[in-house]
């Protein structure tokens, strides 16, 4: 199984990928509210057998004050090939700290709810794992509210040879609108 599940992250890492990031006011300058979130597709041809696998990521955050954010984040990641299959659906909070509008601190937890399968030998795996992670990276401006953001995070509670994760980094590139 856990050959299956390092197969399937290699597949997801070396397939083309797209992620774009956005979050936006409801109601002008003067909200402190925002929405948006991160999606991505990958995909892998070959003889290795194709898959596909899609991440979506909807968000919605309050400015607490003009440098910190706070809010509630939610994850669905899809992944299927000739051999294997998977979903994993994700909720919790997140908090972000911006200062000297160039860099940024994070930290999210999310409780993962997992689906696998094993199509060859028709094992099935259905369980949770909490993950909480921490990070940080480098924030350019854009435009006139929005910024690229470009960082990674690491999962404090990933454990090697117990987790459905293959690592517990995961690096990040949004585009950020409305901060």
């Amino acid at each position: 199984m856990k050959k299956i599940i390092i197969g399937l992250f290699l597949m997801l890492g070396f397939g083309s990928q797209a992620q774009i990031g956005t979050s936006a006011q409801t109601a002008g300058a003067d909200s402190k509210w925002t929405f948006g979130g991160y999606a991505g597709l990958g995909g892998s041809f070959g003889s290795g057998g194709s898959g596909t696998s899609l991440y979506i990521s909807p968000r919605v955050g309050y400015k607490v004050t003009e440098n910190l954010e706070t809010g509630l984040a939610g994850s669905l990641t899809w992944s299927n090939s000739q051999y294997y299959s998977s979903t994993m659906v994700g909720v919790g909070p997140f908090a972000n700290y911006y200062f000297s509008r160039n860099f940024f601190l994070s930290g999210m937890f999310q409780e993962y709810f997992i689906d696998q399968k094993n199509k060859i030998d028709n094992l099935k795996y259905s369980g949770n794992e909490s993950a909480l992670y921490l990070g940080g990276g480098y924030m350019q401006k854009l435009g006139e509210r929005t910024y690229m953001q470009v960082g990674g995070m690491y999962n404090v509670l990933y454990k090697k040879d117990k987790s459905v994760f293959g690592s517990g980094f995961i690096p990040s590139v949004g585009i950020v609108f409305g901060l």
